[in-house]
């Protein structure tokens, strides 16, 4: 079944910005750069996402296994996990890619399941695959004020409030969005004192990935806490 946005759907996963009060929270602090310069950030540097395709060969372990998993939405196919210490994260898969071609066969209108049979029927020593980086997600770099915060609050992974005039509300941070990476790590499944335990750690900048509710809840469709939270790749990614 594919992900539907509807305008009623559309119109009820409108941000609203929203005062809070949780340990990632902070209030707004006079002074505070509205865009960061952000040229030299490794953090940015980590979680671009960058336009166009690339291809990427992918190899199967000793078991026949790649580590990925994949889903179908709206006609395309995404990467829905990506394992520790597996050949997909080797190479670089990250959740929320988009698979546009797997050994020359375009995915476009496949359904999971022939996905999932495409890749392992594929060769164990080289699978090519033509991807598209996280086309549903995008970034939003801010700076930590005195305090070590950015001015905002997540509950279960998802950004449930902006505090005004934070750096979080300046640089355009919305919420009904889930947080995928910090700095280019991968923290879906996590814990959120977890999640806010990197945050402290990450630098006076700090580079999120978000993605809207209603994709990620359609993404991670059929997949468990439990799995998201000890599978997932949460390793911080080269450059």
């Amino acid at each position: 079944m594919g992900l539907s946005l509807s305008s009623q759907e559309v119109q009820q996963n409108l941000p609203q910005i929203a005062q809070g009060d949780n340990t990632v929270a902070s209030g707004p602090s006079p002074g505070l750069v509205v865009a960061p310069v952000t040229g030299n950030s490794v953090g940015v540097r980590r979680a671009e996402i960058k336009p166009g395709v690339r291809e990427i060969h992918l190899c199967k372990d000793e078991r026949g296994k790649t580590g990925l998993r994949l889903r179908a939405i709206d006609k395309g196919v995404f990467v829905q996990l990506v394992q520790a210490n597996t050949p997909a994260s080797l190479v670089g898969l990250r959740f929320g890619d988009q698979i546009l071609q797997i050994d020359g066969r375009d995915c476009a209108g496949w359904s999971t399941d022939k996905a999932h049979r495409a890749v392992k029927k594929a060769s164990a020593e080289k699978i090519i695959m033509v991807v598209r980086d996280r086309p549903f997600q995008r970034t939003v770099t801010m700076h930590k004020d005195s305090t070590g915060h950015v001015g905002f609050v997540i509950k279960k992974g998802k950004v449930v409030s902006v505090v005004k005039g934070s750096s979080a509300a300046r640089n355009g941070l919305l919420t009904n969005h889930y947080l995928c990476e910090v700095n280019g790590q991968n923290v879906i499944g996590l814990k959120d004192k977890e999640t806010t335990e990197i945050l402290a750690l990450a630098g006076n900048v700090i580079t999120l990935t978000i993605i809207p509710t209603v994709i990620y809840e359609h993404m991670v469709k059929k997949l468990s806490p439990t799995l998201l939270h000890h599978t997932m790749d949460h390793s911080i990614p080269d450059i």
